[in-house]
């Protein structure tokens, strides 16, 4: 389980800049942005008229003994706090519901995107370190956009305010805080490079374990087939630990951080306020002065201190936008053109493969295919046989266009797939492969995958042309029975028969079958056999086959080694013709207790 995402090369350096990636998410909501920022002007000044009210009650309320001045105090006070309260309430729902909003907008267009991805990506990109980025990276921006901004902007608004006052109020004094105040700002600038590395780091390390844990869970049966519970134990205990110890830093540098801030700002607090007593002791200023100031200085400290907490929220986020913004960029390889050839309204089924050579991605020294040619006539029934890892299914890649070719072309009905849209080619196709894949979802909704607006009687239909309705009528609930993840609760032979019915809905003008028989009992597969032999008019069939019993009746044969035809013809003539076929048919018809080589090692990665 080596690490080999292509997400892995992550880069070392961002800044908050990277929140302004998140400035077009707003746009759509640019009113609601406008009452918040109202709401929070209101709660501001608010919170800033509260100082001249505190000054006003002692001034003229207690130190003159003016009950109708304290009186009125009194209800300036009250009125700036209902105000207060109103403005809050308004910030804190109109900030929320940005966020949540702007959340589920980014998380849709980062699934967009990711449903865009060609198939080369997945191969080189952990699953689970791309759901991680979905899930976590934005919650984690929820939570900045709906709570962290707008306490950053109501400190900063709180900051600026309350010094203005402040210089109001007592030059002289604030003065001496703005002398003092570098002395606080320049840890926050310091240790926050480092909290903003190190919040990055920790994000990455919750990926790791996200994407084990996903490998892992996935392959379940695997993992306690071969006893490795105590191995995937141990391993996730060090993805585990390894996360934990890089939270801890950052836990650490960030508490160091609000710790010295903390001790720096009440410690100039306190000096103020020894020199704003003594001056009030002076008579230089009023008690309600002081007291103001006392107010003001306060309101400053505590936002420095809340901005120098939100500043690590922000760098997180800005981790987080940054990883995020990383798949929206990404292009894909596999796209449509600027100008895309129409095919022709109604396919003839004529596939070809032309002087094809390709190489996956993940293995860039060793070719797939290598000078590889195949013509397929409409309604032409032709299969690929071969040892595994020679080359057959990955011509069904091609086909779909999950790939392009290094080399040579790839037509459909005589057009390049290349000139033409992918999801207008990938429409004239329909893949039964050898690993069928079910979805959490009923016998109705798996089948009508392939054609969502097809109505029931259709469904049924495919599923009797498939041998699927009878075992999917026995369910408790019929077809409407929930089939379980990836459909745990069917036998092998069962999902086979639902991935064929799903493509036989979809009427397709090219049919690929990848082992499309190999789960099913004989009994199951000499029905599924005479179901395709009636899809046969007007269709194009490619098999991949182990089984020679499967294909032997097929127009053409195509025996596949190293990535080349090396012999093409019917099952009588290859016989005579091509002494590997004439080996695999010996195996199998002759030798009945032998495996042929071409059912050992067989595996989807080695295609």
């Amino acid at each position: 389980m080596a690490r080999n995402s292509a997400l892995l090369d992550r880069p070392k350096g961002q800044d908050l800049r990277y929140l302004r990636r998140t400035v077009g998410f707003l746009k759509p909501y640019s009113w609601l942005v406008v009452a918040a920022v109202t709401a929070l002007a209101v709660t501001g000044f608010s919170v800033l008229g509260l100082g001249q009210g505190l000054k006003v009650l002692i001034d003229s309320g207690f130190t003159n003994s003016n009950p109708d001045a304290l009186n009125n105090a009194l209800l300036i006070l009250l009125v700036l706090s209902l105000i207060m309260a109103g403005g809050t309430f308004a910030r804190f729902y109109f900030v929320s519901w940005l966020g949540e909003r702007v959340v589920a907008d980014l998380r849709q267009a980062v699934f967009d995107r990711i449903l865009s991805f060609h198939t080369g990506f997945f191969e080189i990109t952990k699953t689970g370190e791309v759901l991680s980025r979905l899930t976590t990276d934005t919650t984690l921006l929820q939570s900045v956009i709906g709570s962290s901004a707008s306490i950053a902007l109501r400190s900063m608004l709180n900051l600026v305010g309350g010094i203005i006052m402040m210089f109001i109020t007592n030059p002289s004094l604030t003065t001496m805080v703005l002398l003092v105040m570098p002395v606080v700002v320049l840890p926050i600038l310091i240790f926050g490079r480092r909290v903003r590395r190190l919040s990055r780091a920790s994000q990455d390390r919750v990926a790791d374990v996200g994407a084990f844990a996903e490998e892992t869970i996935n392959a379940m049966s695997t993992v306690q087939a071969f006893s490795h519970e105590d191995v995937d134990r141990d391993r996730f205990c060090i993805e585990v630990t390894n996360a934990f110890d890089t939270a801890v830093i950052r836990i650490r540098m960030r508490g160091f951080l609000m710790a010295t801030v903390i001790f720096l700002v009440f410690g100039a607090i306190g000096i103020i306020l020894w020199t704003g007593g003594r001056q009030m002791l002076a008579g230089e200023i009023s008690s309600g002065e002081l007291a103001a100031f006392i107010y003001y200085s306060s309101l400053v400290a505590f936002s420095v201190g809340a901005m120098s907490e939100i500043y690590g929220e922000l760098q997180r986020a800005a981790g987080a936008t940054e990883r995020l913004i990383e798949l929206l960029v990404t292009e894909t390889e596999i796209k449509a053109p600027d100008n895309p050839l129409i095919l022709p309204k109604k396919s003839q089924g004529r596939v070809s493969l032309e002087n094809v050579t390709f190489h996956y991605p993940s293995r860039p020294n060793q070719a797939a295919l290598k000078d590889f040619t195949l013509n397929v006539k409409p309604g032409e029934t032709v299969a690929l046989v071969g040892p595994s890892g020679s080359g057959k299914s990955t011509v069904f890649q091609l086909l779909l266009r999950f790939y392009d070719p290094d080399s040579g072309t790839v037509k459909l009905d005589g057009i390049n797939v290349r000139d033409a849209d992918p999801k207008a080619v990938r429409e004239r196709f329909s893949l039964v492969p050898q690993n069928p894949v079910l979805f959490g979802a009923s016998g109705w909704e798996n089948i009508r995958y392939s054609r969502p607006k097809a109505d029931d009687a259709m469904v049924r239909k495919a599923a009797e042309a498939a041998e699927a309705a009878k075992f999917l009528d026995e369910l408790p609930d019929g077809f409407s029975t929930f089939l379980g993840e990836k459909g745990t609760r069917l036998s092998g032979g069962q999902r086979q028969r639902i991935s064929l019915a799903r493509a036989i809905l979809r009427n397709p003008s090219v049919l690929l079958l990848d082992e499309a028989t190999s789960a099913l009992d004989a009994e199951s597969e000499r029905l599924v056999q005479e179901a395709l032999e009636t899809l046969k008019a007007g269709r194009t069939i490619l098999v991949i086959a182990h089984r020679l019993a499967t294909v032997v009746n097929a127009d053409r044969i195509a025996v596949v080694e190293h990535g080349h035809i090396v012999a093409i013809g019917t099952h009588k003539e290859l016989l005579i013709s091509s002494p590997l076929y004439a080996q695999f048919a010996a195996l199998q018809f002759g030798i009945a207790t032998r495996k042929s080589n071409l059912d050992v090692g067989y595996s989807k990665t080695n295609r």
